[in-house]
């Protein structure tokens, strides 16, 4: 067993010794007494067995036990480090009400002055250190050892002090612990060290986490005004500012984009100011360095020529942050006070960083603003200003950029006024979303538009705009879809380069996916041939076209997107399209649209849209003429016309007749691209007898050749030569005219039943 360690014994008693249970001291050296009062060292005693602790003048001080005078406690309080804002009064005198133990001896002989339990030395400390000096001296008890410790201690005045003590156990001849014996100082001093160690390190702890904020946010700023929103937001951590100024430099001239903590009376009179000026902005500017101005008094004596639109306005420092990015001047950053203020080293370092980040922030916003002007600009050049009027028609155009990058893409729609009074509606996107893909899209967006006002039919411009965009040799492919829509009687012949199928909005309000037969896109095969589809429009029914942003992203497929196309276009019924809504306003439906698309958070690509409504015949036409150019080498628009007769003849109110028109007007225009080398002319129109009512249309065949037709007489076994005969057998009139260099053939059918001038029917029907 390990032996129990040494104390120091109590001396036996003696004659005229003090009694058994008080320790006994040797006479203490002259030194020492000047030494504890030099150093602000008091003395205490403690009797354990009758718990009793005596403590000198300099201890009961030190403890805040002492009667003191209050402008003595100040003083000593100050000494100690306390603030020096605290008033004499807050110092009231203390009272010595504890019993005095004059009998007991203190280290080194010195008399005591008065005594406390342990229960009352313990309740003076501070909650959080009390039972940290128990345990150290319970421990030192029993182990016969010495203790410290360092804790705080609240005087009756309501101050907060701290306090060392250094204590050693004694015993009796028995080993027992019976007193303790130690010093104690005051370390109050030391206590403000620390809690102005903690601050300046929360402090720093703030800044840092600041900065890291700051950056975080201004990396995020996309924009010039969102540099300005995040930085006239920012909070210093430790220099609260009354003021903040964002200027750019521009032109020469130090210009305010932003600013706070400024009302209209008290705006910032740093405005347009120019860099060569005699001004804290201008020379923070010049000479890349900041400008920290702590006084009124120094800002008027260091510029006095800037000082003058100054006088008077509530600041009273600042701070003038130069802007720098890559060595190019951008702007300054102002962060103004309402006292005097003298910044020390780590706050300037702070406020110098700050302005290094919003100067590379700002850098970043310019250049984007600049490159989104440009491909603003480019997009706006190459997209139709607005949609040419048609008659017949009415058309609304929407597009909308992608919400990245440079918001400038490949997408883009038309609307061609064609030969005869009809329309080319065209809706295209060019792959990418770069001013590449804008210039190409501008490009072949001309070419096509070119082709459609030669005249040329709906696959022929396909593939010429398909031939064309493979010679340019961009690297680039297109969708596309073309479609030349009638204006007499709504047929539409569409062609389809790998794009979306268009949408009919019918006047009853139903919407449905209008099938085009499909082919590769524009650019990937030169040669590639169109099929065309044939569908028609009811007055009122709106033809929709758009690309594939509308309606695909990332996590929506194309045939849901098509679906929520449908569903959007399908609602509001009663006001678009209806007979009752037929004078609306298609915007409306197109706006509906768009914002269905803006609103969704996961488009990422641009999006064109197109809408056109056929509003049926007018009184500004004849509404009872067809007119139609067949090329020479296009025989497979004759079919087309045949159709599009059919089609005219049913409206007109003469359907009866559609089988025998459809006839003859298919020899006579087979004979003039047979028998001659150039393009014929088609022309129907219905006339009516002003007395009778009764209806005679009449079909028109003009070309350029004065080669006359010869009636023959075919054999049986003949597989042509029957033309004219058809012709003659079948029609109620017939004949060949000259016109110009040229000739015109025609006939004309006699409706059987008068027509209804109001109805455009035969009465008996």
């Amino acid at each position: 067993m390990a032996p129990r360690p040494q104390s120091p014994r109590l001396p036996q008693p003696a004659h005229g010794s003090p009694q058994p249970g008080r320790p006994r001291h040797s006479q203490a050296p002259d030194w020492l007494e000047p030494a504890m009062a030099a150093n602000g060292i008091g003395s205490w005693h403690w009797d354990i067995r009758a718990d009793r602790i005596v403590c000198d003048e300099r201890a009961l001080a030190i403890l805040g036990l002492q009667e003191v005078e209050p402008e003595a406690a100040l003083q000593a309080l100050q000494q100690a480090g306390a603030p020096a804002s605290v008033p004499a009064a807050a110092v009231p005198p203390i009272p010595a009400t504890l019993p005095t133990a004059a009998t007991a001896v203190l280290p080194g002989g010195r008399t005591p002055q008065a005594s406390i339990t342990a229960d009352e030395f313990l309740a003076l400390l501070h909650p959080e250190d009390a039972p940290i000096v128990k345990r150290r001296v319970e421990r030192a008890i029993a182990e016969l050892g010495q203790c410290g410790a360092y804790y705080r201690t609240v005087f009756p005045s309501g101050e907060l002090h701290a306090v060392r003590f250094r204590g050693r156990v004694l015993a009796d001849e028995q080993g027992r612990p019976t007193h303790m014996v130690g010093f104690v100082w005051d370390a109050t001093v030391e206590l403000h060290k620390r809690r102005r160690a903690d601050h300046a390190a929360t402090v720093r702890e703030e800044r840092t986490l600041f900065i890291r904020e700051a950056a975080k946010a201004l990396s995020e700023a996309v924009t010039t005004a969102d540099v300005a929103r995040v930085f006239t937001e920012l909070p210093l951590p430790g220099i609260p500012p009354d003021g903040l100024v964002l200027a750019v430099l521009e032109s020469g001239r130090i210009q305010i984009l932003a600013a706070s903590g400024y009302d209209g009376q008290s705006r910032p009179p740093h405005d347009h100011v120019p860099l060569d000026a005699d001004h804290p902005a201008a020379l923070a500017l010049r000479t890349r360095t900041p400008v920290f101005l702590a006084s009124q008094e120094e800002y008027r004596q260091r510029f006095p020529v800037a000082w003058p639109p100054v006088n008077g306005h509530p600041r009273h420092a600042w701070a003038f942050l130069p802007l720098v990015a890559s060595g190019r001047p951008l702007g300054v950053c102002l962060v103004s006070f309402d006292e005097n203020r003298s910044l020390d080293y780590e706050e300037r370092t702070l406020l110098s960083t700050l302005g290094g980040l919003v100067g590379q922030s700002l850098a970043r916003a310019r250049l984007h603003d600049a490159e989104h002007e440009l491909a603003a600009g480019l997009q706006r050049v190459l997209l139709p200003r607005r949609v040419p009027p048609v008659p017949g028609f009415e058309s609304v155009a929407r597009y909308l950029p992608a919400g990245t990058g440079l918001q400038i893409g490949g997408d883009w729609y038309d609307v061609v006024a064609l030969p005869g009074g009809h329309v080319g509606v065209v809706i295209g996107d060019v792959q990418g979303h770069d001013v590449h893909a804008a210039g190409v899209m501008g490009q072949l967006r001309i070419a096509l538009r070119a082709y459609a006002a030669e005249g040329h039919p709906p696959a022929a411009v396909m593939t010429r705009a398909s031939r064309f965009l493979a010679d340019l040799d961009t690297g680039h492919f297109a969708t596309c879809l073309y479609a030349e829509v009638n204006v007499d009687y709504g047929a539409v012949y569409a062609v389809r380069a790998g794009h979306l199928n268009p949408l009919i909005r019918r006047a009853d309000g139903s919407t449905a996916v209008q099938h085009v037969d499909g082919g590769l896109p524009l650019g990937v095969d030169p040669d590639q041939g169109y099929m065309v589809s044939r569908f028609t429009l009811d007055p009122g029914d709106v033809l929709l076209l758009c690309t594939d942003g509308l309606v695909e992203t990332r996590r929506v497929d194309l045939d849901e997107g098509m679906e929520r196309l449908r569903r959007v276009v399908t609602g509001g019924r009663d006001t678009i399209g209806s007979a009752a809504g037929q004078d609306a306003d298609l915007s409306a439906l197109a706006d509906r649209i768009a914002r269905s698309a803006a609103d969704s958070a996961e488009r990422d690509d641009d999006v064109a849209l197109l809408l056109l409504r056929w509003e049926g015949l007018t009184a500004s036409r004849p509404r009872e003429q067809l007119r139609r150019r067949i090329g020479q080498a296009d025989l497979a628009r004759i079919a087309e016309v045949r159709a599009e007769l059919r089609d005219a003849v049913r409206r007109w109110g003469v359907g009866e007749l559609s089988d025998t028109v459809e006839l003859l007007a298919s020899e006579l225009v087979t004979n003039a691209l047979v028998h001659t080398d150039r393009d014929a002319m088609l022309t129907a129109r219905l006339t009516r007898d002003p007395d009778t009512g009764q209806g005679r249309l009449r079909i028109e065949v003009v070309d350029d050749s004065d080669q006359w037709p010869k009636r023959r007489t075919p054999g049986e076994q003949a597989s042509s030569g029957r033309g004219l005969m058809l012709v003659e057998a079948l029609s109620d009139a017939w004949g060949v005219e000259p016109n110009g260099v040229g000739k015109r053939m025609w006939f004309e059918l006699v409706a059987e039943e008068p027509l209804d001038p109001a109805r455009d029917e035969p009465t008996g029907s």
